[in-house]
C-alpha cells in the first residue's frame, strides 16, 4: 500500500467515525421522553415505553393508605374485571411508575394486565389515547403480589402535566380474596366487566366506584418537583366532607399554592404533597383484624410516610379520634407521647415535621366538656413547641369566634367536626408554605 493510499483509508475511516458519532448526537438530542419506534410515522406501541430517558427526580405525585379489605369481596375479589382508578397528580412528570398493594389479601393477586394513562378531562374514564401506557412489572405484563405485600411497577414514559387527573387500571381474571381498598376516596373511579385495560373509549365503564382499590401511589419523574411533602392524619385530611371529584381537600389546597408560589419566583421548596389520612384513625389505636383495619398513626407511620417516595417533609393533623373514639377520657399525654414518637422517627429520617392543633368540635354528637378540656391540653402542649418543629394552628383559624369550642359556621360542614369545602380552603390557605424549609430539629 502507498502512503498516499494509506492517508486515504486513513481519513475516509475518520469521517465514518465522525459520522456516526453525528447520528448518535442528533439521535439523543432529538429524543423528547416520549416513545419511539421503529418504523417513521408509527404510531406509539403501549410496550415500548419503559425506562425513563428524561433526567429529573423520582417524586410522590399522589398516594393514599391501604385501610382495609372491602367488604362484598371476601371470596372472588374483584375477579374478571378492570378496575380503573382514578387520581389526581400534585405535581407534573416525564415518566410515572406506580405501587400496587395486597396488604389486606388472603391469598395472592394475580394482576395480568395493567395500564397508566392521563384522563381525558376531570371526573371520567376516558383517557387522552396518546398517553396510554400498558405497564409492567420486571419487565413482565403481568405479576403477582403475596397476601400483605406490594409491588412497584416499571417506569413508564409518559408526560402528566401539574393537575391532571391519571387513570391506573388493572386486571384480575382469577379469585383474590378481600380487595385492599381505601373507602373514602371523594372522587369516582369506574369498574368494566372483562380486560377493558387499554380502552381508552371508557364506553366500557359503566360502574361507578367511591373507593381507590389495590392503587396506593403514584410517582413521577419530575423536573418540577425534588421532593415529596406527606401530609398524615384522619379524615380531616382524607377530606370526607368535600365536594365529590372537585380536589377540594385541604391538601389538594396546599399543593396548589406550593405549586403557584414556586413557579412565581419564591424562594420555597419545590414538593409534590401527597395525602396519607385514614378516616377514623387514631394516633394510639388499631382497629380490628390481622393486619388491623385503620392501623394506628404510630403502626402505619413507617409504611404510609417513611416509605413514600423522596420525601423531604411531613404534616401531621391527627388526634381528634384518640380523643372522640375512646370510650374513657383519653390522657392527653399519652396522645401528645404518642405525636411526639412519629416526629422522632422522622427526624431520625432528617425529615422536618410540621403539626397541626386540633379543630374544636362542639356540637358533634362525641363531644363532652371533659374532652373538650383534653382537647385544649393537647393543643396548648403543641403550641408550646415541644411536639413539633413547627405549628399550623388550625384550631384558631376555623373556631367561632363567638364560641372557640366550635367551628365557624361558614366552615362546617354541618356534622362539627369536619370541615365544608370553604373550611378546607382556610386550613390549606393559612398553611404558612416556609414552614416546609429546612430539616427537622434533633431534640424538641
Amino acid at each position: 500500500m502507498t502512503k498516499r493510499h494509506g492517508y486515504a483509508v486513513l481519513s475516509a475511516l475518520v469521517a465514518l467515525i465522525v459520522a456516526v458519532c453525528a447520528a448518535i448526537y442528533v439521535t439523543v438530542a432529538t429524543d423528547d421522553g416520549t416513545p419511539s419506534s421503529t418504523f417513521a410515522g408509527s404510531r406509539p406501541r403501549h410496550g415500548s415505553s419503559v425506562a425513563p430517558a428524561s433526567t429529573g427526580t423520582w417524586v410522590g405525585a399522589w398516594s393514599t393508605a391501604p385501610v382495609a379489605g372491602e367488604p362484598g369481596t371476601e371470596t372472588t375479589g374483584l375477579a374478571g374485571r378492570s378496575v380503573r382508578n382514578v387520581v389526581h397528580a400534585s405535581t407534573a412528570g416525564t415518566s410515572a411508575r406506580i405501587t400496587l398493594s395486597n396488604l389486606y389479601g388472603q391469598s395472592p393477586l394475580t394482576i395480568t394486565h395493567a395500564s397508566l394513562a392521563v384522563a381525558l378531562g376531570h371526573d371520567t374514564a376516558e383517557a387522552d389515547a396518546e398517553t396510554m401506557r400498558r405497564l409492567t412489572f420486571n419487565g413482565a405484563p403481568s405479576v403477582v403480589i403475596p397476601a400483605g405485600g406490594q409491588v412497584l411497577s416499571d417506569a413508564v414514559r409518559v408526560v402528566v402535566p401539574h393537575d391532571s387527573d391519571v387513570l391506573v387500571t388493572t386486571y384480575s381474571p382469577t379469585p383474590s380474596g378481600p380487595v385492599t381498598y381505601h373507602p373514602h376516596a371523594q372522587q369516582m373511579s369506574y369498574v368494566a366487566q372483562g380486560d377493558r385495560t387499554e380502552d381508552a373509549t371508557g364506553t366500557a365503564y359503566t360502574e361507578q366506584t367511591p373507593y381507590w382499590r389495590y392503587l396506593t401511589a403514584v410517582d413521577v419523574l419530575s423536573n418540577e418537583a425534588k421532593g415529596t411533602v406527606v401530609v398524615f392524619g384522619d379524615s380531616i385530611t382524607d377530606g370526607i366532607t368535600s365536594t365529590v371529584g372537585a380536589n377540594r381537600r385541604w391538601t389538594d389546597v396546599l399543593a396548589g399554592r406550593l405549586h403557584t408560589a414556586v413557579a412565581g419566583g419564591e424562594a420555597l421548596p419545590r414538593y409534590g404533597v401527597v395525602n396519607e389520612g385514614i378516616s377514623g384513625n387514631q394516633v394510639l389505636a388499631d382497629g380490628l383484624g390481622r393486619p388491623a383495619e385503620n392501623q394506628s398513626g404510630l403502626g402505619r407511620f413507617g409504611r404510609d410516610t417513611l416509605s413514600r417516595t423522596n420525601v423531604k417533609a411531613v404534616v401531621i393533623d391527627l388526634g381528634i379520634n384518640d380523643i372522640i373514639r375512646n370510650p374513657a377520657l383519653a390522657d392527653p399525654d399519652k396522645i401528645t407521647e404518642g405525636l411526639r414518637t412519629l416526629v422522632r422517627q422522622a427526624h431520625a429520617r432528617g425529615l422536618r415535621v410540621v403539626g397541626a392543633t386540633l379543630m374544636p368540635f362542639r356540637g358533634h354528637r362525641g363531644w363532652t366538656p371533659a374532652r373538650e378540656a383534653v382537647r385544649q391540653q393537647v393543643n396548648a402542649e403543641i403550641r408550646s413547641g415541644r411536639v413539633y418543629d413547627s405549628v399550623v394552628d388550625f384550631d384558631q383559624a376555623l373556631r367561632d369566634p363567638y364560641d372557640a369550642r366550635r367551628l365557624r359556621p361558614e366552615y362546617d360542614s354541618g356534622d362539627h367536626l369536619h370541615p365544608s369545602d370553604l373550611g378546607f380552603a382556610k386550613m390549606g390557605g393559612v398553611f404558612d408554605l416556609s414552614a416546609l424549609k429546612g430539616a427537622g430539629q434533633a431534640e424538641l
